[in-house]
């Protein structure tokens, strides 16, 4: 299994243990959930259940007690209820030898149809039985990471405080992709690996999908653009299975899609229409648990300005190139070399080098320095000076970081280098900082060296990253 250390030492951890563990795992849909507790602990396993999408109460109960049929239960009609499901369980666990017991319920979130009593029924079995004895891992997983959030971690009832382990599986870093896609016989130059990571993120289920037989560019055409490519209608799948009022979420992200630098709440509101209140808290909130956003607070502020940022690479490449292009199989290869492509890979590339901030610190050297990451906009002496990302460090350092995605070594021209020198200008006057202020490049392949490139204090490249495995 490629990655997942600290994910597998917790369970492994928690099976170990003598006493009972309810581990919560987490992650945004297809990141490899499933995939993680099945190969950890399946041989392990004295009962696995999966939810069903969309499927009613007691579809939901005839599954469970399938499941229960296939450990060992005798009784084969359908529970009458979650609480007569769960004794059910229950009397099964009762009768196995295992050292401990391992429950895995898969996708929890759509066990809990309305008015089922689903949540009481769990509480039951875990506080009124499983919590007293010291041989039971009760694990549960689910994309709709909100629902988790809200029902199991946040619970005000029976279930409070209950999870002794949380799991948030994130997606792959660029260097577990490699490794992932080396493993299946897909080699790629690091140019294609940071493309493929622009489109796909590190979700392994859509790296899965590449092939070795083909080009990165044939694959991305066949699966996003073949009229029965397995991700045209991702987008679609993904956010109708995560929320249940979806076409709220998807009316912020299309939103955030058309702002690199991000929203503010207002922005939002004005952008959606949703009202700025309970309804778009929620959605926020829902969005951000799901790893779909995150909000980057201004520098030296801690909430006023704050923006709301896109972070998930699919639902970008979905908003800007599928959803807008007929079924077409070539169509990524025959858009490679145009300006709208170079537009969109200028965009994903800031976007890698946000999700990689720790890799890239330990790059700087400045891994195990406490560090901030924010923005910055002025306000005062130049209205258009922009900073994406700053880095505030501990040790009285701030880099101002610029992103530029490029083929080849990256070239700083004159106009760059006095745009950065202006904007470093503006930063030190507006802030009033006193630490030292580093202009900082970060590109795919270093920088070109020329009468500007001295100006750089730092510079990090994606290819260290991904070679140096960070």
């Amino acid at each position: 299994m490629i990655g997942r250390k600290d994910a597998t030492a917790t369970l492994l951890d928690c099976l170990e243990s003598d006493r009972s563990h309810f581990v919560a795992v987490t992650g945004r849909r297809r990141v490899g959930k499933t995939y993680l507790v099945r190969q950890v602990l399946g041989e392990h396993f004295s009962f696995y259940a999966t939810g069903l999408a969309k499927a009613v109460q007691r579809r939901q109960l005839e599954e469970f007690a399938d499941a229960l049929g296939r450990y060992g239960f005798r009784g084969r009609d359908t529970p009458k209820d979650w609480f007569d499901a769960f004794r059910r369980l229950r009397a099964l666990l009762e009768t196995s030898t295992a050292d401990k017991k391992v429950v895995f319920l898969d996708e929890l979130p759509w066990m809990d149809t309305r008015r089922s009593e689903f949540l009481s029924a769990l509480e039951a079995f875990w506080n009124g039985w499983a919590s007293a004895r010291n041989d039971i891992l009760l694990v549960v997983c689910g994309s709709a990471t909100s629902w988790l959030v809200k029902n199991i971690f946040r619970n005000k009832g029976g279930l409070h405080n209950r999870v002794t382990r949380r799991i948030n599986l994130q997606p792959f870093t660029l260097a577990e992709c490699s490794l992932f896609l080396e493993a299946r016989g897909v080699i790629l130059s690091t140019y294609d690996l940071l493309e493929a990571y622009m489109v796909f993120g590190g979700i392994p289920y859509y790296l899965d999908l590449l092939d070795s037989q083909y080009s990165l560019a044939q694959s991305i055409g066949r699966e996003c653009f073949g009229e029965g490519g397995q991700l045209r209608h991702e987008f679609d799948e993904l956010y109708a299975s995560l929320f249940a009022h979806h076409e709220s979420h998807v009316q912020v992200v299309r939103a955030l899609a058309t702002r690199r630098i991000g929203l503010t709440r207002t922005d939002i509101e004005q952008a959606t229409g949703l009202r700025n209140g309970g309804t778009l808290t929620a959605v926020l909130s829902d969005l951000e648990q799901c790893g779909f956003i995150v909000k980057v607070r201004p520098f030296g502020r801690k909430n006023r300005g704050a923006l709301y940022q896109l972070i998930d690479f699919f639902t970008l490449f979905h908003i800007t190139f599928i959803e807008k292009t007929d079924p077409d199989p070539a169509f990524w290869m025959k858009y490679g070399s145009t300006p709208a492509h170079s537009a969109w890979a200028g965009n994903a590339f800031e976007l890698v080098c946000r999700v990689h901030l720790p890799q890239l610190l330990v790059a700087l050297g400045v891994g195990a320095v406490i560090t901030t990451a924010t923005g910055w906009r002025s306000e005062r002496s130049d209205p258009g000076a922009q900073i994406d990302l700053i880095i505030e460090r501990a040790d009285n350092v701030i880099n101002l970081c610029e992103m530029k995605y490029a083929q080849e070594p990256y070239l700083i021209s004159k106009s760059l280098d006095q745009a950065m020198r202006n904007r470093r200008a503006a930063f030190i006057d507006e802030t009033g900082t006193r630490k030292a202020v580093h202009l900082t490049m970060i590109t795919p392949f270093g920088l070109k060296r020329n009468m500007y490139s001295d100006s750089i204090q730092s510079q990090v490249t994606i290819e260290s990253v991904i070679n140096r495995r960070l």
